[in-house]
């Protein structure tokens, strides 16, 4: 089965520029190089339904209450280089709901395992036993 490719429309996007933090001198405080992109997960057109709830679901930070992700990329000095930095994050983040988890299937112990289970317990109880003082009491 092939993945289905999702393309995310430009106009879903919303991308502020702010001033970054950390170092970088006085380029710093002049120019606004961070990227705060914003991505409505829950109202997006472009995500099929069970990507959409898959990505809603994880307990993710950057998602807010609203359903939306907020990714900041301030990891490079340049404003282009910032935001692909967060589109690739995003890309990343849409393709981690791509798949769907498989199902647990319950499982339980053989009656040998619990066997051998019990039986290295009481051996280790013997071996801790013996470790301690001898009572003579007769």
């Amino acid at each position: 089965m092939a993945d289905p490719e999702i393309t995310i429309p430009e106009q879903e996007l919303v991308e502020r520029f702010v001033r970054s933090t950390g170092p970088g001198g006085q380029n710093v405080n002049k120019v606004a190089t961070a990227v705060e992109l914003r991505f409505d997960v829950a109202q997006s057109p472009s995500l099929p339904e069970p990507v959409r709830e898959r990505l809603l679901a994880k307990r993710d930070r950057r998602v807010t209450g609203d359903g939306v992700l907020v990714i900041s990329a301030q990891r490079f000095r340049t404003q282009e280089r910032n935001r692909d930095d967060a589109r690739e994050r995003l890309a990343a983040f849409i393709e981690s709901g791509l798949h769907a988890p498989k199902p647990r299937i319950a499982t339980r112990p053989s009656r040998a395992s619990k066997e051998r289970r019990l039986g290295a317990k009481r051996e280790r109880s013997t071996v801790k036993r013996g470790r301690g003082p001898t009572r003579d009491w007769d």
